[in-house]
């Protein structure tokens, strides 16, 4: 007996051609977090589903997070974590263990993962060829107490000035998957711990993407009955948010969205990083595994 339905393996190979077809030769960015980056299953899948875009012709770019990697080292140095409004307070010992854990130990995991699958990825920060040109993010918060909003210092936490994507152009001449960590470089020559759906953001606007992926731990976006939302404009967007039904932490990934796709990317997708090979579901299914947004 067959362990597999031929007709219906038959019937998703087909499913995924004309989006094969579609998406051939073009760049699609793809933000590496949440759940994904720590359970070796959804490793291993979303490793091979990288090569396998590449091996059909797509150009996968990888911008990776890593805060749950840098709250353990943290914890080990006997260093607690700070966050202030959803930003890590980065001094220049956290900036240090930044470097350390999202340049080196997590970048190169996702690159040794990636190659040990066939492909031929190279990892590099946004501090590489001068990727990722940042300056330092200033904030500021109302205080009872002051007549003027007060600013509050962050450390080494910036924003993205520019994008230099010359290096991106020659790996992808040499047909190597870029994995990137979102690290920044100063006028100064300071690091600086910039967001990495940002960053992301900011790259597929640089490179003319045809798409942005963005790997949650949710399904996307839900109405107020929790049911996922797909097909969406950026109108459509920003009525979800007027009316209270994007709120919270998905806020911020929705504007990072709604910037990509109002800087020329066709499309962006939220997807469920908890879903294995979420990456190929979305990208060469019809029902795909998020919510898609487009200009």
């Amino acid at each position: 007996m067959p362990r597999f339905d031929p007709a219906l393996t038959a019937d998703v190979l087909m499913e995924a051609l004309p989006y094969i077809q579609r998406l051939f030769d073009r760049t699609v960015v793809i933000k590496f977090g949440g759940n994904a980056m720590v359970d070796e299953q959804l490793q291993d899948a979303f490793a091979r589903d990288i090569v396998l875009l590449k091996q059909v012709g797509v150009n996968p770019v990888v911008v990776h997070g890593g805060g749950p990697q840098i709250n353990s080292v943290l914890e080990k140095i006997g260093k607690q974590g700070e966050f202030i409004e959803g930003m890590r307070v980065t001094d220049r010992e956290t900036m240090d263990v930044v470097q350390m854990v999202l340049g080196g130990l997590v970048n190169k995991d996702i690159v040794a993962l990636i190659n040990r699958h066939g492909g031929h990825a190279v990892g590099l920060t946004g501090r590489d060829g001068g990727l990722v040109r940042a300056r330092k993010m200033q904030v500021t918060r109302n205080n009872p107490e002051l007549d003027e909003p007060e600013i509050i210092d962050l450390g080494h936490v910036g924003e993205v000035a520019a994008i230099d994507p010359n290096i991106l152009h020659i790996l992808d001449a040499s047909d190597v998957i870029p994995v990137i960590a979102p690290i920044g470089v100063g006028e100064d020559g300071e690091a600086y711990n910039i967001n990495a759906d940002v960053v992301a953001s900011k790259i597929a606007q640089v490179l003319k993407a045809e798409k942005l992926l963005l790997l949650t731990n949710t399904s996307g976006v839900l109405d107020k009955h929790n049911q996922l939302l797909t097909g969406l404009t950026a109108h459509d967007v920003e009525g979800l948010i007027a009316d209270g039904t994007i709120y919270g932490g998905m806020l911020p990934k929705i504007n990072f969205a709604l910037d990509a796709v109002r800087g020329g990317v066709k499309t962006v997708q939220i997807i469920d990083g908890r879903v294995p090979h979420a990456v190929l579901l979305e990208l060469l299914t019809d029902q795909g595994v998020g919510t898609l947004i487009r200009g």
